[in-house]
């Protein structure tokens, strides 16, 4: 009686220890799939991203879009590095994420100490950055711009020209005169805007790849040579303050602006390029159109 007593006993005891090992094992479960939610992480958001930076509200006159690079350089939970680079300005970023399960959201501050510094607000819209930037100073041209950027890697080609179906007129700067016409067998004076264009020259010419020659040069106009020399810096990721570059090259689905600074990328045969180039452009005249024509 007493050894089937103790039988008893012990088979009890192994479905207890079973029905104990089970239990361990689904909580060990649980717990590594909560594990699994909490460290989910953010390696497809690092890294660069570019688009139109697209004014919202902003003062006749203004230039109303640049192409801005945005960079998220490291997420720390729910902390944010970046930095943001558009019209010559390269600045850091630091601010917050939000993941609410189904949406990514950013707030990141650049540093206040500058005239055209703000507040990036964006979300995560399937691979797509969709925000606004709002300026901190209310006293600027532009206090509000909104962009749609798609992650992109920059990478030094050589080889990339602008578009040759592209309109390479200059339309920052013009000339005014006074004309006078017969309208109607009476004479009119009014006043007429020129600017001036670039030739063929700018996207058959690379001024990376070829070493440039006087003959070359001598005959080509200075907007010409302008966008020869700056087309080298655009291939490097140089961000353009002036508007006379930026209206060319924004518009070029290659270039992204990525530094305010690339002297040191240039190759030899460009520098030498280059120098030739600024020599020229000393003496080269402009060819002015109507209506940019």
């Amino acid at each position: 009686m007493n050894k089937m007593k103790n039988l008893v006993i012990a088979f009890l005891s192994i479905l207890t220890l079973a029905s104990c090992n089970s239990n361990d094992e689904k909580t060990e479960k649980s717990a590594v799939d909560s594990a699994a939610t909490v460290n989910t992480t953010f390696d497809h958001v690092l890294g660069m991203w570019v688009g139109d930076f697209i004014a919202e509200e902003y003062q006749e006159g203004s230039y109303s879009e640049n192409k801005l690079s945005l960079v998220i350089k490291s997420i720390d939970k729910d902390k944010v590095i970046g930095r943001s680079v558009v019209v010559g300005n390269d600045r850091p970023l630091q601010g917050t994420l939000t993941n609410s399960g189904n949406k990514i959201t950013f707030v990141l501050d650049e540093p206040g100490d500058q005239k055209y510094d703000g507040r990036f607000e964006f979300e995560l819209n399937n691979d797509t950055l969709v925000g606004t930037w709002k300026s901190y100073n209310q006293e600027i041209n532009v206090t509000k711009r909104s962009f749609k950027l798609l992650k992109k890697v920059f990478a030094y080609n050589p080889n990339l020209m602008l578009d040759k179906n592209g309109d390479y007129t200059d339309r920052q700067s013009s000339k005014v005169k006074t004309v006078t016409d017969t309208i109607d067998g009476k004479a009119e004076t009014f006043e007429d805007e020129y600017y001036r264009s670039a030739s063929k020259a700018v996207f058959t010419i690379n001024s990376s790849t070829q070493e440039l020659k006087e003959s070359d040069l001598k005959n080509l106009r200075k907007l010409d040579l302008q966008i020869l020399r700056n087309t080298i810096f655009a291939r490097h990721g140089y961000s353009f303050k002036k508007k006379t570059y930026r209206q060319f090259f924004d518009r070029a689905d290659w270039y992204i602006p990525v530094s305010n600074d690339v002297n040191g990328t240039l190759t030899a045969l460009e520098k030498k390029n280059i120098k030739l180039l600024e020599r020229f452009e000393k003496y080269a005249e402009d060819n002015y159109d109507s209506f940019g024509r």
